[in-house]
């Protein structure tokens, strides 16, 4: 018995399209180890962190004009003349000036650049370094602070003198509070 050629191949594409509708197989989303990631990123940030504070040490070890203090928010300082006039608190509008020098003493930004500088405490942006500092002065005092980068520009700099990931010296005048 013959099979016509057209039936044969109308049977064959139905079988073919019957076993090809099986149910689709879900392909696995590959896995990204982020704990992976994320450990490597906090090592890398210790380390970091760890050649930052050699380098602010060496250099408080190497002035020898001053004494510095290590502040409870990461920072050291050291005033260049004292006083007992008030702190400034949260909500008060301070007036002060500064420059910014690297860790060699150069200049990176100067007073005159900067220009005075109008700052509402705890109620605008400034890098945390410069926020935490001006609440440890007093009216009329000058403080030299040394902020590792994480208080200062981190990561990014400023993207014009300031690089990534650089420490850096602030001389702040604190001129004027008003409540």
């Amino acid at each position: 018995m013959k099979i016509n050629s057209k039936i044969f191949f109308g049977i064959l594409i139905l079988f073919i399209t019957l076993i090809s509708c099986d149910d689709p197989i879900p392909r696995r989303p590959v896995s990204h180890h982020t704990t992976s990631y994320m450990q490597e990123s906090v090592a890398l940030n210790q380390q970091i962190n760890t050649l930052e504070e050699k380098a602010i040490l060496f250099y408080i070890a190497q002035d020898s004009l001053r004494k510095y203090k290590a502040s409870k928010n990461g920072f050291w300082y050291s005033k260049i003349n004292q006083n007992k006039n008030r702190k400034p608190i949260v909500g008060d509008e301070v007036l002060f000036e500064y420059e910014i020098l690297d860790l060699s003493n150069q200049l990176i930004y100067s007073k005159e650049e900067i220009g005075q500088v109008s700052y509402s405490i705890d109620k605008e942006n400034l890098t945390t370094g410069l926020q935490e500092g001006l609440k440890l002065m007093r009216e009329g005092e000058e403080v030299k602070f040394i902020f590792p980068s994480f208080k200062a520009f981190g990561f990014t700099g400023d993207r014009q003198k300031i690089g990534v990931k650089q420490p850096l010296i602030y001389k702040v005048k604190l001129i004027n509070i008003n409540k």
